[in-house]
């Protein structure tokens, strides 16, 4: 066709009319073409819609041709100037767009070729019914002359007819002859069309189904660390419709020319042929069969840390199950939870749901409310069910290993369905695996739970055997782990200072300056999540955890962790050095060490000596923000470095009520730090914990009004809790005017 960049950027002068009389019989041709290749009944209305198109440009162009020309290569200057305008950037496609483009046009050409041999077969069969009547019209003819030859003595007349009638006879068996040529190689051509096809066919469904899909599902288990996903499942069903329509299509052709092939006569039929057509039908039904299994996908995972009586959900899709019509017969889906060497067995058996013996997989628990029915949602041609009331009412544990716990168990969730294509014709058993669970009973399993998935998700290699993962891992693999946990969690990022200071936690020491050498250093399972840090009764993770959940949890903390107010993980010492270079009343906000799901305030007093608040963890933060308290306190001026605290904290502060609205002054909690502290210079405390150097101060709640003596809450509010809660005001008595002190 005429190049476009010569419509776009030629030159001003007229140009010559053959060349624009050639554009327009070319453009009118490729129209008439594409539409000719419409052959699927669903592009009737688009293939009258071309040729109709093609017949206007021939009736109103063909005697001005240059009025089209010019009008295409306006409209083509007119798009280059705005991809232009745009930027580069905007013409080259992202990788990812661009490999989508390809798989999506290669699906299409497919198409088009499966198209043609729909097309190729009615030729066939027209060819064979043509034979079919010149071969009875010529032994039509030889009956003739038998008769002749037979029923009477021979005049001249008969001799003529005879003589006539053999000449016919000859030329229609010469017509015969190259018509069975030109059938059998149409046959051969034909098949080969097909072999061809249903290779293409193969190798794009491995594209879809063994990259594409198992991506999908790889993002999927890394979103449960936190990390987007890229990938769009409408669009790989989208992919798969096409596969299913094309395959199943292609099938059908197979069965049409070996049914064409089983009704002609004998002349007709090559010895290969039936052979080979049996062999395409089984490459064929192969393909579906694998297409129907492989998308049975499980859209919403369960939860992977899931607790014993509580109510959890998941939904399956068949991303074909439109296109293959399998809603006509509604699949029902079933659920049953099954262990680890459970899960290994299921997949070294043939690819069914069951085990070598015959027998299902057995259950290791018992799940409620699992069972459903798919329905299919004509708007966006999804088969599916959610499951939306299930829960796990026991569980039945493996036996412990060494220094196993109940929490590195992993199970699975095993979803299987029965489905039925082309009416019943075909039925395939279906099956599937949810990502690995950690089945908990109590809150306090929860942290260690997580950790194993975690892990899992992290790091399981491709094509693992359930549910393998490795004992080691980089610590460049393990802190982008972490750095997005966090992220998704909390909105806010972790530095590398906050890394390299998570590094020397796990690593129980200093650790190199290089980043390349720190992040190639090796972190094992046991170091992540089992043994205990130095001087402490809990782990890494455990440490870490709970400060990701109290930040997650608390929605003031998240807003500050995303304005960077909170410097979080950062050393104790080094908290100290780099306030006493501060004037006094300077702080900062830090995760504490020494308690799980704690943060502390550590201030410059008098002296440039340098103090911190006994940390405040989720409970404490429920009854009073930490904004607030920062408020309340007036030793605490400046965020480090310099800037005024109600610069940063005012918009975090709680209003005042100035009102009483039902008659009664409604009392507050005020966080105050014990009588001992004084702005003095004079002033040197030290902390009770000998392994310290900075005093860690207890504050305490006083109400507006006078409190008695040794009392950190007003009596009145006291004396009105314990009547709202006799039962359980021994503990908060004991929580809230007691004098033991823990420190940071």
């Amino acid at each position: 066709m005429t190049n476009l960049d010569d419509l776009c950027f030629g030159a001003k002068a007229p140009e010559p009319e053959e060349p624009q009389r050639f554009f327009l019989e070319e453009l009118v041709q490729e129209i008439q073409t594409s539409a000719e290749l419409m052959i699927a009944p669903d592009n009737f209305l688009t293939k009258v819609k071309l040729l109709e198109a093609a017949n206007n440009f021939h009736r109103h162009y063909s005697h001005a041709p240059h009025e089209l020309y010019l009008y295409m290569r306006r409209c083509l200057a007119m798009e280059m100037e705005v991809i232009q305008g745009t930027g580069a950037q905007l013409m080259a496609q992202p990788q990812t767009e661009r490999k989508y483009s390809e798989l999506l046009t290669g699906l299409q050409t497919v198409r088009q070729k499966v198209n043609v041999v729909s097309e190729d077969i009615r030729t066939l069969q027209g060819s064979i019914e043509s034979f079919s009547l010149q071969y009875h019209e010529c032994l039509k003819n030889k009956g003739h002359i038998n008769y002749l030859q037979q029923s009477g003595p021979m005049t001249n007349e008969r001799r003529e007819l005879e003589a006539c009638l053999r000449v016919q006879i000859e030329e229609m068996e010469r017509k015969l002859n190259v018509l069975v040529a030109q059938i059998n190689q149409s046959q051969m051509t034909l098949v080969d069309h097909m072999k061809e096809n249903i290779g293409m066919l193969g190798q794009l469904q491995a594209q879809v189904l063994d990259e594409e899909l198992i991506k999908w599902k790889r993002e999927q288990q890394l979103s449960g660390n936190g990390v987007p996903m890229q990938s769009n499942l409408n669009n790989i069903q989208e992919w798969c419709e096409l596969l299913a329509e094309m395959i199943w299509t292609s099938r059908q052709q197979v069965n049409n020319v070996a049914r064409i092939n089983s009704k002609t006569i004998v002349e007709l039929r090559q010895p290969h042929l039936i052979e080979m057509l049996e062999d395409l039908g089984k490459q064929v039904t192969s393909l579906l069969s694998t297409l129907v299994t492989s998308t049975f996908v499980i859209e919403k995972q369960p939860p992977q840390v899931m607790k014993t009586n509580t109510r959890f959900t998941a939904t399956v899709r068949l991303l074909v199950g439109g296109q293959l019509n399998v809603y006509m017969t509604p699949p029902r889906v079933s659920v049953i939870i099954i262990s680890e060497q459970q899960a290994q067995q299921l997949l070294k058996s043939e690819c069914t749901a069951t085990t070598s013996r015959g027998k299902p997989p057995q259950e290791c628990g018992d799940i409620l409310n699992n069972t459903g029915t798919m329905e299919y949602q004509p708007a966006s041609r999804q088969l599916s069910v959610s499951f939306r009331n299930m829960q796990l009412r026991k569980i039945k544990r493996a036996e412990k290993k060494g220094t196993e716990s109940v929490m590195d168990e992993k199970l699975t969730l095993l979803f299987q369905s029965e489905f039925n294509v082309g009416g019943g014709e075909l039925v395939f058993q279906v099956w599937t695996l949810s990502l690995p669970v950690v089945v908990i009973v109590h809150g306090n399993q929860e942290p260690h739970g997580w950790a194993t998935v975690t892990w899992d998700n992290a790091f399981s290699p491709p094509g693992r055997v359930p549910f393998a993962v490795p004992d080691k891992v980089t610590w460049g693999q393990l802190a982008e782990t972490l750095r997005i946990k966090f992220l998704s969690a909390t909105g806010g990022d972790l530095s590398e200072d906050n890394l390299r200071f998570l590094a020397e936690k796990i690593f129980r020491s200093n650790v190199p300056l290089s980043a390349l050498e720190l992040n190639g250093m090796t972190v094992s399972w046991t170091q992540f999540c089992k043994d205990a840090l130095p001087d402490r009764n809990f782990t890494f993770w455990e440490w870490f955890y709970m400060l990701l959940k109290m930040t997650r949890d608390c929605s003031q903390l998240r807003d500050m962790w995303r304005d960077r107010l909170i410097m979080g993980f950062i050393q104790k010492k080094q908290a100290e050095d780099m306030l006493s270079k501060c004037p006094p009343g300077t702080f900062l906000l830090r995760f504490s060490d020494s308690e799980l799901g704690g943060i502390t305030i550590a201030w410059t007093g008098e002296g440039n000596e340098v103090f911190s608040l006994q940390p405040f963890t989720s409970r404490d933060l429920s009854l009073r923000s930490l904004a607030d308290r920062i408020s309340d306190l007036g030793q605490l001026q400046f965020l480090y470095p310099s800037t005024p605290k109600d610069d940063v904290f005012a918009k975090f502060y709680s209003k005042q009520e100035t009102a009483s609205t039902n008659g009664y002054v409604r009392p507050g909690l005020v966080t105050t730090l014990p009588p001992y502290i004084s702005p003095s210079p004079a002033y040197s405390a030290h902390s009770p914990d000998s392994h310290r150097n900075t005093p860690s101060v207890q504050s305490s709640y006083m109400s507006p009004t006078p409190m008695q003596e040794q009392t950190f809450i007003d009596a009145d509010i006291l004396d009105q809790i314990r009547a709202i809660n006799p039962e359980n005001f021994d503990e908060f008595d004991d929580f809230y005017t007691g004098t033991t002190m823990n420190f940071d």
